[in-house]
Protein backbone atom coordinates (compact mmCIF):
# COMPACT_ATOMS: atom_id res chain seq x y z
CA UNK A 1 0.00 0.00 0.00
CA UNK A 2 2.89 2.41 0.80
CA UNK A 3 4.17 2.00 -2.75
CA UNK A 4 0.90 3.34 -4.14
CA UNK A 5 0.40 6.37 -1.90
CA UNK A 6 3.92 6.94 -0.58
CA UNK A 7 5.08 7.34 2.97
CA UNK A 8 3.56 10.06 5.13
CA UNK A 9 6.95 11.62 5.87
CA UNK A 10 8.15 11.56 2.25
CA UNK A 11 8.53 15.00 0.68
CA UNK A 12 8.70 15.77 -3.03
CA UNK A 13 11.47 18.38 -2.81
CA UNK A 14 11.01 19.61 -6.39
CA UNK A 15 7.30 20.23 -5.82
CA UNK A 16 8.05 21.94 -2.52
CA UNK A 17 10.70 24.25 -4.05
CA UNK A 18 8.56 25.05 -7.09
CA UNK A 19 5.63 26.06 -4.89
CA UNK A 20 7.61 28.40 -2.64
CA UNK A 21 7.00 31.40 -4.87
CA UNK A 22 3.36 30.47 -5.57
CA UNK A 23 2.28 31.44 -2.07
CA UNK A 24 0.29 34.65 -1.94
CA UNK A 25 2.65 37.58 -1.54
CA UNK A 26 1.71 40.37 0.81
CA UNK A 27 3.68 43.51 1.35
CA UNK A 28 4.97 43.53 4.90
CA UNK A 29 4.85 47.08 6.17
CA UNK A 30 7.18 46.28 9.05
CA UNK A 31 9.96 44.86 6.83
CA UNK A 32 13.18 46.85 6.82
CA UNK A 33 14.13 45.69 3.32
CA UNK A 34 13.04 43.41 0.51
CA UNK A 35 14.79 40.97 -1.82
CA UNK A 36 13.52 41.78 -5.30
CA UNK A 37 14.07 39.84 -8.52
CA UNK A 38 14.55 42.05 -11.58
CA UNK A 39 15.40 41.01 -15.13
CA UNK A 40 18.01 43.30 -16.70
CA UNK A 41 17.04 44.23 -20.27
CA UNK A 42 17.94 47.90 -20.68
CA UNK A 43 18.38 51.36 -19.16
CA UNK A 44 14.98 51.33 -17.44
CA UNK A 45 15.83 48.13 -15.59
CA UNK A 46 19.26 49.48 -14.63
CA UNK A 47 17.61 52.62 -13.23
CA UNK A 48 15.07 50.52 -11.31
CA UNK A 49 17.84 48.36 -9.82
CA UNK A 50 19.74 51.48 -8.71
CA UNK A 51 16.56 52.99 -7.23
CA UNK A 52 15.77 49.80 -5.29
CA UNK A 53 19.36 49.57 -4.05
CA UNK A 54 19.19 53.15 -2.79
CA UNK A 55 15.93 52.29 -0.98
CA UNK A 56 17.88 49.63 0.94
CA UNK A 57 16.61 46.58 -0.94
CA UNK A 58 18.63 43.59 -2.15
CA UNK A 59 18.19 42.85 -5.85
CA UNK A 60 18.57 39.49 -7.55
CA UNK A 61 19.28 40.45 -11.15
CA UNK A 62 18.53 38.02 -13.97
CA UNK A 63 21.06 38.65 -16.77
CA UNK A 64 20.47 35.53 -18.85
CA UNK A 65 18.57 37.09 -21.77
CA UNK A 66 20.86 40.06 -22.19
CA UNK A 67 23.98 37.90 -21.82
CA UNK A 68 22.84 35.84 -24.81
CA UNK A 69 21.90 38.86 -26.94
CA UNK A 70 24.47 41.56 -26.21
CA UNK A 71 27.43 40.99 -23.90
CA UNK A 72 28.81 44.50 -24.45
CA UNK A 73 25.50 46.11 -23.47
CA UNK A 74 25.33 43.84 -20.42
CA UNK A 75 28.83 44.92 -19.38
CA UNK A 76 27.90 48.60 -19.73
CA UNK A 77 24.68 48.24 -17.71
CA UNK A 78 26.38 46.23 -14.96
CA UNK A 79 29.22 48.75 -14.85
CA UNK A 80 26.67 51.55 -14.34
CA UNK A 81 25.11 49.62 -11.46
CA UNK A 82 28.56 48.95 -9.97
CA UNK A 83 29.47 52.65 -10.04
CA UNK A 84 26.27 53.52 -8.17
CA UNK A 85 26.77 50.67 -5.69
CA UNK A 86 30.31 51.90 -4.95
CA UNK A 87 29.05 55.45 -4.39
CA UNK A 88 26.59 54.40 -1.67
CA UNK A 89 28.84 51.70 -0.14
CA UNK A 90 26.71 48.89 -1.59
CA UNK A 91 28.02 45.79 -3.34
CA UNK A 92 27.55 43.70 -6.48
CA UNK A 93 28.65 40.15 -7.33
CA UNK A 94 27.85 37.47 -9.86
CA UNK A 95 26.40 34.50 -8.02
CA UNK A 96 25.70 32.22 -11.01
CA UNK A 97 25.92 32.33 -14.80
CA UNK A 98 22.46 33.93 -14.94
CA UNK A 99 22.29 35.94 -11.71
CA UNK A 100 23.95 38.98 -10.18
CA UNK A 101 23.33 40.06 -6.59
CA UNK A 102 23.16 43.79 -5.82
CA UNK A 103 23.13 44.94 -2.20
CA UNK A 104 22.43 48.32 -0.61
CA UNK A 105 24.60 50.44 1.65
CA UNK A 106 26.48 48.56 4.38
CA UNK A 107 25.54 45.11 3.04
CA UNK A 108 28.62 43.33 1.73
CA UNK A 109 28.91 40.12 -0.28
CA UNK A 110 31.68 37.67 0.61
CA UNK A 111 33.14 36.91 -2.79
CA UNK A 112 35.75 34.33 -1.93
CA UNK A 113 34.57 30.75 -1.97
CA UNK A 114 34.97 28.64 1.13
CA UNK A 115 36.76 25.36 0.57
CA UNK A 116 35.34 22.31 2.25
Amino acid sequence: MEKLIGKKDEIDIEEFLNNLDVEEETMYEDADAFVKPISLQGDEDRDLIIEEMKKGNIILVNISDLAKRNAIRLRDLINGIKVEADQIDGDIARISTDRVLVTPSKVKIIKRRETA
